[in-house]
């Protein structure tokens, strides 16, 4: 009968182990082994017992490749039990075979046996199986029997070291990469062609920049500048992640060739560093040489218009991808649906939707966050809702992608609600989710739960470095009026950027402090902080409040000389309604119809607001029906106008407007506010009698009235309420 497969179970054991189990004198020598039959009598010529060795072995390749372990270690045995001195190679072949199966098919019990059997034969040192040996250990990231096999093997090909050293990078290891290569070279075996690009891609992951160049120094020496193209493209990526633009650049330029990697490499190299208009250009010209711009590179791009704000630009490009007949990975539709959430494009982010779906990407959970990001940042909370709802596992991410489009809809009450139901839940909230409710704080005038969420931010040592937390306490304390506690949250902070300045200039120019303002605006000019739009808007609006008109006017001019800012409309805005306040109307009016845009809604209705306060009834009227054409569906605006027509003593244009409004159909919301009522804040909507203590809120809103009467408020003898309006609109019908 043949002999069993190998039944010996080494489970656990190291290599050095494995090589204590097996005896001195079973160790024979590659060439001295020689496995005779049981059974001699059995015994055929040469030319037959060789056939049937082929036939054996081709049937334990066969079987080794289709994963048929346990037969194909049945046919080992028998091919040992009839292989000679002179077909030994074929017991090496099918040991290869089965290590290579092993290793596939994830045995880690039988590869030891394997080994093991190995040792015994003599063949743990063989060229042949040594990489073979290598490649079934790191597979199992038992990379230290990998490191104890190559060694103890004293083989001078780099073979079984190249291995030894991308398992090392491939895990992470580079450190322990790069002194593989030491013991490497000082064991006098040569790198080749294979070894160089994963050391040099272990210096580029550790930013060992002096060992690189050392490496690279090795290459020159090696092969002149006759590198091939795996090591032109690790060198170009190493000094990129060494941040040595200009060397990966010269190095990119002097390539022979290149290929999808070598572009790539060079396009993130100035990706990583911010720097998209090299990135850019650098695209530009891989698309005009005609290489293949594969998806990394459209993402990396995509992104980086993301990046840059340029949110169409980065739509462009996925459409271009697809035009190329790219399908978007969930990478790309993550950048969409960003880039959709910051401009509204919710068609545009459904059509991603429906992709995502098409592709099953949507069970990802970092596309579904982005989906309930861009409904939400869309106005769509509906969807938004379905999609968090239908997450059984809710990540803080999660979390925060739906919390961040209640507060930004304003939607307190919900806010309020599902960030106690986060808690209850047991996840515990990051910087990105206090810095999401903290703007609810100051809109809702919670001041004692944006003081309860900066004690815990004190608490968190690891909040100290976020800058995003700390500037949405800057803005929570500037918007609830609490200005100098906005600025002791500001002096407390050893970094600042423009968003941090622009939050207390903002707040500032709230309180009608414009001077103060405009000083800390020169201070951030000083320590060479660029402003951006937003801070031009702020201390713009800061000069409108305060009536800093030359001010003002002069920040304006210095916007796109100065500063490199284009004036948009919400900057023009600020002008009107500086020219306005200061009753300088005319001058108003001269920037309305001369800016390159088309006038808002809420321009007209400054401008119109100024007319009433200044008496000036004919830019008033003109304003009037400029903002009736555009037929807006704030009813605030319709009441502004009637004002101004009660303030002149013009109930027929008042009528006209009524009469406008309703045919419109517009209606005006009833007010509300929200109300401390000590255990939590409540909407409170005018006439509201439905809560239990109406009563008791009625009587404070008169004591309130009579103390901003004793305080010598009076209101505006020419302002009409929308009730009155109604009455006049009646006397003129009868």
């Amino acid at each position: 009968m043949p002999s069993s497969p190998l039944h010996f179970v080494l489970r656990g054991l190291s290599v050095s182990q494995i090589q204590k189990c097996i005896p001195k004198q079973g160790k024979k020598s590659a060439k001295a082994v020689v496995v005779q039959s049981n059974n001699p009598a059995r015994e055929t010529d040469a030319s037959n017992n060789v056939s049937m060795i082929d036939n054996l072995f081709n049937s334990l390749r066969d079987l080794a490749r289709k994963g048929h372990l346990l037969k194909a270690f049945e046919t080992f045995s028998l091919i040992k039990l009839h292989a000679s001195s002179a077909n030994h190679d074929v017991i090496l072949h099918s040991i290869s075979s089965l290590l290579y199966s092993c290793t596939n098919l994830k045995s880690l019990p039988q590869g030891k046996q394997l080994h093991a059997h190995t040792i015994s034969l003599g063949f743990e040192n063989h060229l042949a199986l040594v990489p073979k040996l290598v490649t079934f250990y790191s597979s199992f990231s038992l990379l230290a029997d990998a490191h104890i096999i190559t060694v103890n093997s004293n083989i001078v090909n780099p073979l079984p070291w190249n291995l030894l050293i991308s398992s090392y990078v491939n895990n992470g290891l580079h450190g322990e990469a790069l002194s593989a290569y030491r013991e490497m070279v000082h064991k006098g075996v040569r790198p080749d062609d294979f070894t160089y690009p994963s050391v040099l891609k272990a210096c580029g992951e550790k930013l060992d920049l002096d060992f690189g160049r050392e490496v690279h120094k090795s290459i020159n020496a090696a092969y002149g500048h006759r590198w091939n193209l795996y090591m032109h493209n690790s060198l170009v990526s190493m000094y990129g992640k060494f941040g040595e633009l200009d060397t990966a650049h010269r190095l990119f330029n002097e390539m022979p060739e290149r290929d999808a990697v070598s572009w790539n490499g060079i396009i993130s190299s100035y990706a990583s560093r911010g720097m998209w208009k090299e990135a850019f250009e650098l695209f530009e010209e891989m698309r005009l040489a005609g290489a293949e711009v594969n998806i990394i590179t459209w993402n990396t791009i995509a992104g980086g218009c993301v990046q840059t704000r340029n949110f169409k630009g980065a739509l462009e490009l996925l459409s271009q991808m697809r035009r190329c007949g790219i399908d978007l990975d969930p990478v790309a539709m993550i950048i969409g649906l960003g880039a959709c959430s910051n401009i509204g494009a919710i068609k545009l982010g459904t059509v991603i939707h429906a992709s995502a779906i098409r592709s099953c990407f949507d069970g990802f959970n970092n596309v579904r966050n982005a989906l309930i990001t861009m409904y939400s940042r869309c106005k769509d909370l509906r969807h938004a809702g379905i999609l968090f709802k239908s997450i059984k596992t809710k990540s803080l991410t999660t979390w925060n992608s739906m919390l961040s489009g209640y507060t930004r809809m304003d939607r307190s009450e919900e806010a309020s609600f599902l960030f106690r139901e986060m808690l209850f839940s047991g996840i515990e909230p990051n910087y990105v989710t206090i810095a999401s409710i903290l703007p609810h704080c100051a809109r809702v005038a919670n001041l004692q739960r944006g003081k309860e969420f900066h004690c815990y931010i004190l608490r968190r040592e690891e909040f100290e470095d976020h800058l995003l937390l700390w500037n949405s306490l800057v803005e929570m304390y500037a918007r609830s009026g609490k200005v100098l506690a906005a600025k002791r949250v500001f002096d407390s902070l050893g970094r600042r950027d423009e968003v941090t300045y622009t939050s207390l200039i903002a707040g500032y120019g709230i309180q009608g402090e414009g001077k103060t303002a405009l000083k800390l605006f020169d201070e951030m000019i000083k320590h060479r902080i660029k402003p951006d739009q937003v801070t031009m808007v702020a201390v713009l609006s800061a000069c409108s409040h305060s009536g800093l008109v030359t001010e003002g006017n002069v920040l304006f001019e210095k916007m796109s000389t100065l500063y490199g800012i284009v004036p948009a409309v919400e900057h023009f805005s600020c002008i009107v309604d500086l020219f306005g306040r200061a009753g300088l109307l005319n001058k108003a009016k001269k920037v309305i119809t001369s800016m390159p845009y088309r006038p808002t809604t809420a321009m007209w209705a400054t401008l119109i607001g100024s007319c009433r306060i200044h008496g000036n009834t004919e830019i008033g009227e003109w304003a009037a029906e400029k903002l009736l054409e555009m037929k807006p569906e704030n009813p605030g605006y319709y009441v502004l106008i009637a004002n101004m027509h009660a303030a002149a003593g013009r109930w027929s244009k008042l009528a006209e407007v009524r009469t406008y409004m309703r045919d419109l159909g517009v209606r005006k919301a009833p007010g509300c506010t929200w109300v401390d009522v000590g255990t939590g804040f409540s909407p409170f909507v005018v006439g509201d009698t439905s809560k239990d203590n109406s009563n008791d809120l009625y009587i404070l809103l008169e004591g309130l009235t009579d103390l901003m009467k004793d305080a010598g408020y009076v209101a505006g003898e020419n302002f009409c309420s929308e009730d009155e309006v109604l009455e006049e609109i009646e006397c003129c019908n009868m």
